[in-house]
């Protein structure tokens, strides 16, 4: 039984056959501009919730765990997305304010990794995030809180048939 599934995992369809090029030559100095290049060519070729994202952190002994949310916005602060402080992640981020991101456009090939530090923003910017949700009904959510992720490590990989994938780094290698 086991064999049989590897077999049939290792048959499963990958990416599609024709795939963007990316020559890390010519991408630009400041990652968050590549970035909106490639969220832009995403949503372009049809990508679902092109915004979507894994968010991992880990608790204050270290134990991971990651589930998926939405980028609301790169700015100077970072990588914005939200979550209550009550809830796991924001648990784990009071505990250890350090997490990773992961994008995968699979129709594209392509996946962007960021990690870094994880700051809270002010009081307002998240009462004013909780305000901007789809229905929200004027109530307010003290416990809502707009985090920044601050990278450290940005990665940008392309898949190539051949496997010989490109990783263009930004940050400490």
């Amino acid at each position: 039984m086991s064999e049989s599934f590897r077999q049939f995992l290792r048959a499963l369809p990958d990416f599609p056959e024709v795939l963007p090029d990316f020559d890390p030559e010519t991408a630009p100095e400041d990652p968050a501009e590549l970035f909106r290049q490639w969220l832009a060519e995403a949503l372009a070729a049809g990508v679902p919730q092109p915004n979507a994202c894994s968010l991992a952190t880990a608790d204050g002994q270290g134990r991971p765990s990651s589930r998926m949310l939405i980028l609301k916005d790169i700015d100077a602060d970072g990588w914005h997305f939200a979550t209550s402080r009550e809830s796991r992640k924001g648990l784990e981020l009071g505990a250890n304010p350090n997490a990773a991101m992961n994008f995968f456009w699979q129709q594209q090939g392509r996946q962007v990794r960021v990690a870094g530090d994880v700051v809270e923003l002010s009081a307002e910017a998240s009462a004013a995030d909780w305000q901007a949700r789809p229905g929200a009904d004027g109530s307010e959510n003290p416990a809502w809180q707009l985090y920044a992720l601050r990278p450290r490590e940005l990665e940008f990989w392309q898949a190539r048939h051949d496997r010989r994938h490109i990783r263009h780094r930004y940050g400490p290698r």
